[in-house]
């Protein structure tokens, strides 16, 4: 028997120590809800743990960025309703200046002054729309264009346009836009008028059909021809010489053209005599389309359709998306370019996902007066929105096709702005959700605490501990023994 190492209390205690520290991590685990508190409880979950707490907050963030983004869409489309509302009031006044018979001077200007607070209206709106200090309908919310070279105009970008820089990127043309015509080989004279002539356009299935009328002169047949084409609005036109240099009576070539541009406006004709309009007597001929043009921007394929040239896009490409008008009728001088754009790319990005480079852009179009209704070919010379008056009956018709086409324009942009808010914002949040509620569960399972088993071991280690403490106890009475022996 010793008494300077008593073997069975240093194992108690041992036990004791190893009871002690596993309830101290049982309690720690029970007061945190947490299985792993520290590097050392389990190294390799610790670390996948973190990257997912980083993703979890990520994703949440991108929920909240989300859902602002939908708040700035709602803001830019509500606004784009106010404008949609006020063409359609200014296509009224235009209709009603229109009524030539019964208008008078007094009501033509009346219509023309709230059509001017109208025009206001629209361009206080297209100021003033933002979001936080971000304007949204004046145009710096897109890519922003300014060319140099005769015949060119910037129209517009996509989000995927790189900024050009202050040298721009060049703009090659290689074949100028043309439109389908027609010419006669035979020249229209007053026998032909006084026999009748039959003449039928065909043109997107709608039709003229004109037959001269005997007794009227060169000149006045073609005035009539002229007018029974815009009649019947087709969009073709009769090509003709300056009245003030041709005599009244004199033969006179007929030439039909399209007034659009590109290779897929097309129409019929046909004339009773062969070569006035169509080569044979009585049948309708196919008039040949006209071309799409053919350029380069910034030395990358670009597409052609009419006059509109834009950037094809591809890997690495810098010009996707980025839209010009070439207006001239002849390509440029061989080896000679059209001339150059400056681009700014300035559409909005969102970041919408938990990662670096999970971002979408939009494009916030201006609708200021003077960028709607752009490109309208009319007689009054009304350029855009900003310039139409109503005035006159001539004037209301002109100034009734441009606001057409600016509705068309701010419908198409609330479109735009919809179908992104839906299929990429509102789509996107869905899945941001459920990814979060993913990762959350992931985490959750590698680091939350058990507690139902937890509370078990805890049961345990308790019972254990108070076991080790008594045995300890019981292990240092043993060399009391000893006294026995001496005395």
């Amino acid at each position: 028997m010793r008494i300077n190492t008593n073997a069975s209390a240093i194992f108690a205690h041992r036990n004791l120590l190893r009871n002690t520290a596993t309830q101290t991590k049982t309690l720690e685990r029970l007061s945190s809800g947490l299985k792993i508190n520290r590097g050392a409880d389990a190294p390799a979950q610790l670390q996948i743990s973190e990257n997912l707490r980083a993703q979890t907050v990520g994703l949440k963030q991108s929920i909240d960025n989300s859902e602002m983004a939908i708040s700035l869409m709602q803001t830019g489309e509500a606004a784009l309703d106010e404008v949609s509302r006020s063409l359609v009031k200014a296509r009224q006044l235009a209709i009603h200046a229109a009524n030539e018979a019964v208008n008078d001077d007094t009501m033509l200007e009346a219509d023309q002054q709230e059509l001017d607070q109208i025009i206001g209206s629209i361009n206080r709106i297209a100021k003033n729309t933002q979001y936080g200090k971000n304007y949204l309908l004046d145009g710096s919310g897109s890519g922003n264009g300014v060319t140099t070279g005769a015949n060119l105009t910037f129209v517009g970008a996509e989000t995927t346009g790189v900024s050009s820089g202050v040298n721009g990127y060049d703009i090659d043309i290689t074949r100028a836009a043309a439109r389908s015509k027609v010419s006669g080989t035979v020249a229209l004279t007053q026998e032909i008028i006084n026999a009748g002539e039959q003449i039928t356009i065909v043109e997107s299935g709608r039709a003229v059909d004109f037959r001269t009328v005997a007794g009227t002169s060169v000149e006045q047949t073609l005035n009539q021809l002229s007018n029974a084409i815009n009649a019947a609005g087709i969009n073709v036109e009769l090509v003709r010489p300056d009245s003030s240099v041709t005599s009244n009576n004199a033969p006179q070539m007929l030439t039909i053209r399209h007034t659009k541009y590109g290779s897929e406006p097309m129409f019929q004709v046909s004339s009773n005599t062969g070569g006035l309009l169509s080569k044979v007597a009585n049948v309708a001929e196919r008039v040949k389309n006209g071309a799409d043009i053919v350029g380069e921007i910034a030395g990358e394929e670009a597409v052609g359709k009419g006059q509109l040239l834009t950037g094809a896009g591809g890997f690495g490409s810098k010009a996707e998306g980025i839209s010009v008008r070439y207006s001239g009728e002849n390509t440029p001088p061989m080896g000679q370019r059209a001339g150059t754009i400056t681009f700014t790319q300035n559409s909005l990005t969102f970041q919408i996902g938990g990662n670096a480079n999970q971002t979408a852009r939009v494009s916030f179009k201006s609708v200021k007066s003077n960028k709607l209704g752009n490109g309208v070919t009319n007689g009054s010379g009304f350029r855009s929105f900003a310039d139409i008056q109503l005035l006159d009956a001539k004037g209301a018709q002109d100034s009734l096709q441009i606001i057409d086409k600016a509705i068309k324009e701010v419908a198409a942009n609330r479109g735009y702005m919809g179908a992104f808010q839906r299929n990429t914002l509102e789509s996107n949040l869905n899945y941001l959700r459920i990814a979060h509620e993913n990762v959350m569960n992931s985490e959750s399972v590698i680091r939350d605490a058990d507690m139902a088993q937890e509370m078990t071991k805890f049961t345990r280690n308790q019972i254990m501990m108070e076991s080790s403490t008594a045995m300890l106890a019981q292990a240092n009475q043993m060399p009391k023994s000893i006294l026995k022996l001496l005395g």
